[in-house]
């Protein structure tokens, strides 16, 4: 009883009351009182930038602009902007692949340039041409393709123009070029020259070679008709030949390239002239087998011996470069460093053994006989034009009284 009236007594006194919780009692946190970094307040403010503008191009696109596309389309219009095919324009590549090129000509419309038009070669890329991004040159205008509105380029007829003038001035010049045949018929040889196709009729070919031998070769040719308007454009082979064979004197060294091999000689080129170096002129020592000597493809030292400007024929020696008998065998490269030595002992000697032979018969010759020489050959006979006195030292010949 003691214990339940001291409970009730405070009970009665102090009641106990539930706690109970009120959002008075916790401090609220927004986000005007959080401070904000700087970087925070950029986004912010940048979010809020972003949300006024959405909402004008939603709302009213058009506010504020006084330039409206009527306005640009106006503008385009009153540009005087030429894109006749034939035309000339200036433009900037911006992109390239495999097929093509696009280039910005500052107008309406894309301009495309093909791979096929990129060069007057063929090509398989523009970027072989030197068609890049970035090159700013001037194309021509050569077709409008209306279905894609664009329109198409060309750099391979400017290219063209330009060959053509330079081949009129080639002409001018009588300058011998090298044209590469790519293409035969009945009449001739078709060869690329100045990125053009020429015609060389067989009628005009030096040797009696067929289509299929001259194939894939490269030609010495001379202009003998440029047409641009038809278009035709003629060469050919015989007068070149004729002017090189004018430029060589016996007795003088060139530079050549083994073009074959026959058992009896090797036959080699000298800047577009074939000439046969004999076995028995390749060295003073017994060539039993040319090709352990001499192999397709070798480039060498040779004297021209003779020549035959009616038969087209030309001799030559690489037996009287030989500093001593058999170096060509032995000791080749000897033999081509001391090349222009050796020719001018050689043509020394001839000139001296001629000028003594010629002396010596004046004493015994009746005036109506033909004056005599002696040959390359070593052989006494009339005087002839064959042998060149260019280039030749006199200064060491004696006199006939000496």
């Amino acid at each position: 009883m003691a214990w339940s009236s001291l409970s009730q007594h405070f009970t009665n006194q102090n009641p106990i009351r539930p706690l109970s919780y009120s959002p008075s009692n916790k401090q609220q946190v927004t986000p005007e009182s959080v401070p904000l970094t700087n970087e925070a307040k950029e986004r912010r403010n940048l979010k809020i930038l972003f949300q006024e503008a959405n909402e004008r191009c939603r709302t009213a696109p058009m506010e504020g602009v006084s330039f409206t596309l009527k306005d640009f389309n106006s503008a385009l219009d009153n540009y005087d902007f030429n894109s006749e095919v034939g035309t000339k324009v200036k433009g900037t590549v911006f992109f390239t692949d495999a097929r093509g090129a696009l280039v910005d000509v500052t107008a309406k419309c894309l301009a495309y340039l093909p791979v096929h038009e990129a060069c007057i070669h063929r090509i398989r890329h523009v970027q072989e041409a030197g068609v890049f991004p970035g090159l700013k040159t001037e194309f021509m205008i050569i077709d409008a393709d209306e279905e894609d509105d664009r329109l198409i380029l060309s750099l391979k007829d400017i290219q063209k123009t330009l060959a053509w003038e330079r081949c009129k001035q080639l002409q001018a010049e009588d300058v011998v070029v090298k044209g590469k045949v790519f293409k035969g018929n009945k009449g001739g040889v078709v060869v690329l020259v100045e990125g053009l196709h020429g015609f060389v009729p067989f009628s005009q070919v030096s040797s009696k070679s067929t289509a299929e031998e001259l194939y894939d070769k490269e030609l010495p040719l001379k202009f003998v008709e440029v047409d641009e308007e038809q278009p035709k454009l003629v060469l050919s082979n015989r007068k070149a030949m004729a002017d090189r064979r004018q430029q060589l004197d016996n007795g003088s060294v060139v530079t050549g390239i083994v073009q074959s091999l026959k058992p009896y000689g090797a036959f080699i080129d000298i800047g577009g002239i074939n000439g046969l170096l004999h076995v028995s002129q390749i060295s003073h020592d017994r060539v039993s087998d040319i090709a352990s000597v001499l192999q397709p493809g070798d480039i060498i030292k040779v004297m021209i011996q003779s020549q035959s400007r009616e038969k087209g024929h030309v001799s030559l020696s690489t037996k009287k470069l030989e500093p001593f008998p058999g170096d060509m065998i032995h000791n080749p490269k000897l033999v081509f460093e001391k090349a222009e030595e050796m020719a001018q002992m050689f043509r020394q000697r001839i000139a001296q053994a001629e000028a003594m032979a010629r002396a010596d018969m004046l004493r015994f010759q009746p005036e109506s006989q033909s004056p005599l020489t002696l040959s390359s050959e070593g052989i006494l006979g009339p005087l002839t034009s064959d042998l060149s006195t260019k280039g030749l030292d006199l200064s060491g010949i004696l006199s006939s009284d000496d």
